[in-house]
């Protein structure tokens, strides 16, 4: 009976690796259909894919006019996911997120209320410059993004799977931003920072984008080949350095936890979620990079994506020019040892 049971084991694993190098073969064909249309931008399309992968969502912070929009719409036809699209403004309304309760009348005059959907029902959903609108609408998103259903009228609407949103945000600095809540931000699997391009990859834009006819990307998965690998990312195997690096690198980011620099700089750090969203997207991010199991690498460059959005610094620390960048940096030297 125990040798049944090695058995099983070990074919186990092997039909792991076996799915594992089929995802690894996808994975690289979605990567060279979105390098047609992004140029440059590594980092980005990565930890955008990476989040997906992990069946979370991400959120993209920069300036406008960096091809944040592009990138969604990209990984919208190369995933083969019905997009829909939301323009966020001062003026969005809840129901113009979730959908509304019309009232219909039949022929004998007999009044019942119908259910228009709205555009969250689609398996990516772009939030444009979600921080430009009010607070209300804002979370109109949550319960989606956690529950994968919403509420209207008391009556439960479930969300297409897979269900992705990947928001665009403007820098606070800005005009006519709203501040996401703590709360929403935690919900997201990655934060996201687009910088302007490097120099070649500018100049590749220049004479790609401005003749007759641009690159257009194909399709290379569809939705249920995007959860079967959303399911074997969540069956990769974690060795124990990884996860106790994991906890190390979260909890060093607390405040009371034993670390100074952390105590002196920040005022409240990232949860339990953290350490979760660490732990997928470091399998995600292996099998993006074409290995089979994530290493301590993994971890630390995840570390400002996972944690950024997840944690404040103090007034003194903000007040010295400190930033939450600087102090992640700092816990990553600290955890390289």
């Amino acid at each position: 009976m125990g040798i049944m049971k090695t058995d099983e084991t070990v074919l186990d694993e092997k039909a792991i690796v076996a799915a594992a190098e089929s995802a690894l073969a996808d994975i690289a064909t979605v990567r060279k259909e979105v390098a047609k249309v992004i140029f440059g931008q590594d980092d980005v399309v990565e930890n955008t894919l990476v989040a997906v992968l992990s069946g979370g969502h991400a959120l993209l912070v920069g300036v406008p006019g960096l091809a944040k929009t592009k990138l969604v719409t990209t990984l919208g036809t190369v995933l083969g996911l019905n997009a829909n699209r939301i323009q966020f403004t001062p003026d969005l309304m809840p129901s113009d997120i979730l959908g509304s309760e019309v009232m219909d009348q039949d022929e004998n005059g007999r009044r019942s209320f119908r259910f228009v959907r709205g555009p969250i029902f689609g398996q990516l959903l772009m939030a444009d410059e979600i921080n430009r609108a009010s607070p209300r609408t804002q979370s109109a998103l949550l319960q989606s993004m956690q529950e994968y259903h919403i509420t209207i009228a008391g009556e439960r609407h479930d969300l297409p799977s897979p269900f992705h949103v990947l928001a665009t945000q403007n820098p606070l600095e800005q005009e006519g931003t709203y501040p996401l809540p703590e709360a929403q931000l935690d919900r997201f699997l990655l934060q996201v920072d687009v910088g302007y391009p490097e120099l070649e990859a500018e100049r590749q834009i220049l004479l790609n984008t401005t003749g007759l006819s641009e690159a257009t990307p194909d399709g290379v998965i569809n939705a249920a080949r995007l959860i079967e690998i959303q399911k074997l990312i969540r069956q990769m195997p974690v060795g124990e350095t990884v996860v106790d690096a994991i906890l190390a690198l979260v909890r060093s980011a607390r405040p009371g936890h034993g670390n100074e620099a952390t105590d002196k700089n920040v005022a409240w750090g990232p949860g339990p979620r953290a350490g979760q969203a660490m732990m997928l997207c470091a399998r995600a991010r292996a099998l993006y990079q074409g290995r089979l199991a994530p290493s301590l690498d993994d971890i630390h460059a995840l570390a400002e994506p996972v944690l950024q959005h997840r944690m404040a610094l103090t007034f003194a620390a903000r007040a010295e020019g400190m930033t939450v960048r600087d102090v992640i940096a700092g816990l990553v030297r600290q955890a390289k040892g």
